[in-house]
C-alpha cells in the first residue's frame, strides 16, 4: 500500500492528534516537535519557548481513501487559523498553526486553500505559517495517543466536522 505523509500544527498536539485519528483514510498518527533550532528536543525545553518548534502531528494516510486537499480541508475546520501564537487557553509559540509542506505540490495545495479561505470565510486574516518541512522529533511516548488514552487533552478541537 503506498502512503503519503502530512504535517500540521494547530496548537496542542494531543487533540490535533486524536481528531485526524478520526479521519477515513489516516493510517497513523504521531506528535512532535518541527519547525525549531534544535536538535531532539524534549517537551519541556518546547513549552519553556527555547527551541522555536510547534507541536505537530505527523499524519501517514493512503492517498486513494483520503487526499491532501481533504486533510487541509479538516486543518483548517478544526482550529482558528486566524489566532497567532495561541488555540483555545494555550498560548505560545509552539502552539502556532502552520502547515509544513514536503513537496511543491503540497506547498501549492497549501496555499490555494490559504487563499480561498481568507477570501471566503475568514473576518480576520490566516495567519497559518507554510513552512519547508524539516526534521520531525518524534515527542516522548506518554504524549502519544494522549486524548485517546486518557479521554482528556482536546480543549480547542471541536470534533463534530470530522464525523
Amino acid at each position: 500500500m503506498k502512503s503519503d505523509v502530512a504535517i500540521f500544527a494547530a496548537g496542542c498536539f494531543w487533540g490535533v492528534q486524536y481528531y485526524f485519528d478520526q479521519v477515513p483514510g489516516v493510517t497513523k498518527t504521531e506528535v512532535g516537535y518541527i519547525g525549531g533550532k534544535v536538535d531532539n528536543p524534549s517537551y519541556e525545553q518546547v513549552s519553556y519557548e527555547e527551541t522555536g518548534h510547534a507541536e505537530a502531528v505527523k499524519i501517514t494516510y493512503n492517498p486513494k481513501k483520503v487526499t491532501y486537499q481533504t486533510l487541509l480541508k479538516q486543518f483548517f475546520r478544526m482550529h482558528d487559523p486566524t489566532q497567532m501564537n495561541r488555540q483555545g487557553p494555550d498560548v505560545g509559540e509552539q502552539y502556532r498553526s502552520a502547515i509544513f509542506y514536503l513537496n511543491d505540490e503540497q506547498k501549492s495545495q497549501a496555499q490555494k486553500a490559504t487563499d480561498k479561505l481568507n477570501k471566503e470565510k475568514f473576518n480576520s486574516k490566516i495567519v497559518t505559517a507554510l513552512e519547508k518541512a524539516g526534521e520531525f522529533w518524534v515527542a516522548e511516548d506518554y504524549h502519544q495517543k494522549y486524548t485517546e488514552r486518557t479521554g482528556r487533552g482536546a480543549c480547542h478541537i471541536d470534533y463534530a466536522p470530522v464525523k
